[in-house]
């Protein structure tokens, strides 16, 4: 009888894995989002609940569009479409034209995720490659506020909400003077920034403020993320790490300008920090794996947000300091890892032969 070749499969340590695959994991992403979108509905009323939808619709229907094209099974069943659909909603102001979030919803999937091979492969978070294309192409759209709250969202929608593709937006203000006196428009890192006006900390923790649609309520947030990580679904100590370094580095300046600069807390509650932090900077595959990686790359990602927020000309900087947190990555993994057991350590000089040694002398 012929010999028959053997396959042998080898797999590096631990070899004991939890039955946990990736649709399980997206799935319990998507649910661990659904109070923050709820709340946004509440907050922001039916404008919300149609972006929502339309920047998850047009997220998966851009997934299994493109894979038939390619003529591969559909990749919608993973769930990871889903998610990358609700980020990208919630991080849009609650009146952006849903037009407009369903070419963000095509970006994210085309661009932030397909043309590198799909999931797994991708280098960006897409939702946020998405939302970078967004601000770039209608930056007037992608910065027009309204105030939460507004009596009546529940049975109209933002007139923004619905307009009509390539045309001028209609304009909220008298939308908003209907119900709201003495709105400004700006979300209050804006307000901060750009006007001098400090917001009450306990507002922001409560989400009771203006801003993005799922990026005001921190301690929801933060809740939803923790059901993550007793899960072991999310690495906790990136959202330690971006968290801590975010206190840390604009503490000093708060210190150092005496008052000046705002304080740690309103840096930690304020704009998409809480959202970023939890659902966009812990990507699996964006993030790098290495334990002391993990650490310079939140660290990283906080303090360049700290200094786009205090120094740059924007008043928000989460997306962008995510986006080079992901770039970076897996040069901080080639420099982080850790020594094998047993082998000797690496030396950072190489050392000198026997005949440069006697040379010397």
């Amino acid at each position: 009888m012929a010999d028959q070749q053997r396959i042998f499969e080898l797999y590096s340590s631990p070899h004991l894995k939890r039955p946990v695959s990736t649709d399980i994991i997206m799935r319990n992403v998507v649910l661990a989002l659904l109070p923050v979108v709820v709340f946004s509905i509440y907050q922001f009323g039916l404008s919300a609940l149609l972006l929502v939808f339309a920047g998850t619709a047009a997220c998966v229907a851009t997934e299994h569009a493109i894979t038939r094209l390619s003529r591969r099974d559909t990749t919608v069943g993973d769930w990871s479409a889903a998610v990358t659909g609700l980020l990208l909603a919630l991080t849009l102001p609650p009146g952006f034209p849903l037009w407009m979030a369903a070419v963000g919803g095509f970006v994210s999937i085309a661009l932030g995720k397909a043309v590198f091979g799909g999931l797994g492969l991708n280098i960006f978070n897409p939702a946020l490659v998405g939302r970078a294309f967004l601000q770039a192409t209608f930056p007037v759209a992608i910065t027009t506020w309204t105030p939460a709250f507004i009596p009546g969202r529940f049975i109209e929608t933002i007139p923004s909400t619905l307009a009509a593709p390539f045309t001028k937006p209609a304009p909220v203000a008298d939308y908003v003077a209907r119900a709201v006196d003495g709105f400004t428009g700006a979300t209050p890192l804006a307000l901060l920034k750009f006007q001098h006006v400090d917001t009450d900390n306990l507002r922001l923790f409560f989400g009771m403020t203006a801003g993005s649609a799922g990026e005001t309520a921190a301690l929801l947030i933060l809740l939803c993320g923790a059901y993550l990580a007793i899960r072991r679904m999310l690495d906790w100590r990136i959202v330690a790490a971006v968290l801590g370094s975010v206190f840390i580095f604009s503490g000093v300046f708060y210190v150092a300008g005496h008052g000046k600069y705002p304080d740690p807390f309103f840096m930690l509650f304020s704009g998409g920090l809480m959202l970023g932090a939890v659902f966009m900077a812990t990507d699996m595959v964006t993030s790098p794996t290495t334990p002391l990686g993990i650490w310079i790359y939140g660290a990283l990602i906080g303090a360049v947000t700290v200094i786009i927020r205090l120094k740059g000309g924007l008043p928000e900087g989460v997306m962008y300091a995510i986006l080079l947190g992901n770039g970076v990555a897996p040069l901080i993994d080639a420099l982080t890892q850790p020594r094998i057991y047993g082998a000797p350590r690496k030396r950072l000089l190489p050392q000198k032969t026997a005949k440069e040694t006697e040379a010397n002398k």
